[in-house]
């Protein structure tokens, strides 16, 4: 994404949480001394909504959408510390939630985070389930009397609820949703074939019971070296000799060969596709196959349209 300045540009890119989405607002008349990095209001479809300006957006880069919202003004200190007040009460908000949600029997879903808006004009609940039939209406009725305040209820997936539990990773480092993903890719079992990565369930599972995001990092630079390099089983010349390819090394850029009863690594440079160059040698041997001396002097690949063989006409 471009990064502009402000005077260049009427457009910028607005995140309401640490690690959430961007969306695109217009910068009004009366606010052109937006700043990246400072806090504005903004009307949203979930109400009045405090974001962080995270960049100015070139207008070759933006969606345009009828309605696009503008930006109503610049935060000021009272609204950050409102925000800090109701941050303050949302895992009260939570365990209400919860307690309220047992009364009601409701055992199979479960809830992970309570959020105020900045001025508490707006409670939302994410919750997790597995049972696609859940009613929480009446819970969300009750907590709406109990609140006083516009309560809604967020249905989120596996990996929304693991970037805001946090914790690390099966590679014993930060879960790479809780510390610097804003999106979730789609992933394959595809990615993990074409990086040789074992198919078990520890190996490319992740704590949230998902393919691990971390497959889709790589998976472009494996895809294209793998065009280049030779495929496990072919015949290649090498500085040891001819040989076959048992294994694929994409990282250091070379194959793993055997040659008389030995294994070798073989970088790029020093391979030879004896396949491709028999290939072409038989192609070179069996002349052209128009005539059957095997001598051509006739032009016909090329389509000369003076050839007298073929009536002056392009073959």
């Amino acid at each position: 994404m471009t990064t502009v300045t402000a005077e260049r540009t009427s457009f910028v890119g607005v995140r309401f949480q640490k690690l959430g989405k961007l969306y695109h607002f217009k910068i009004g008349k009366h606010h052109t001394d937006v700043e990246a990095g400072g806090y504005v209001i903004v009307e949203t479809k979930r109400g009045r909504q405090l974001g962080q300006v995270i960049s100015f957006i070139s207008p070759d880069h933006v969606h345009r959408q009828r309605g696009m919202r503008t930006i109503e003004r610049k935060a000021n200190p009272r609204d950050m510390v409102m925000k800090q007040v109701w941050e303050t009460k949302e895992l009260d908000a939570l365990i209400t939630c919860r307690e309220k949600a047992a009364s009601l029997k409701i055992r199979d879903a479960k809830f992970v985070k309570a959020e105020y808006s900045f001025d508490g004009s707006w409670l939302t609940f994410h919750y997790t389930t597995e049972n696609k039939k859940l009613d929480v209406s009446k819970l969300q009725s009750l907590l709406g009397r109990q609140f006083h305040t516009k309560v809604e209820m967020r249905l989120i997936g596996p990996r929304d609820v693991a970037k805001i539990m946090g914790g690390y990773g099966a590679c014993g480092a930060p879960r790479c949703c809780s510390t610097f993903l804003t999106e979730f890719s789609p992933i394959s079992i595809r990615m993990a074939k074409a990086q040789g990565i074992s198919l078990s369930p520890q190996e490319i599972t992740g704590m949230c019971g998902r393919l691990r995001c971390c497959l889709v990092y790589e998976y472009e630079q494996y895809v294209e070296a793998r065009k280049t390099l030779p495929k496990p089983g072919k015949r290649v010349g090498t500085p040891y000799g001819e040989g076959k390819v048992r294994d694929v090394r994409v990282l250091r850029d070379s194959v793993l060969v055997y040659v008389n009863g030995d294994y070798h690594e073989v970088f790029r440079h020093e391979l030879e596709p004896l396949a491709e160059l028999e290939a072409l040698k038989k192609k070179a041997e069996a002349g052209c196959s128009k005539h059957e001396d095997g001598g051509c002097d006739c032009g016909a690949k090329r389509g000369s349209a003076d050839n007298p063989e073929n009536g002056g006409k392009n073959a």
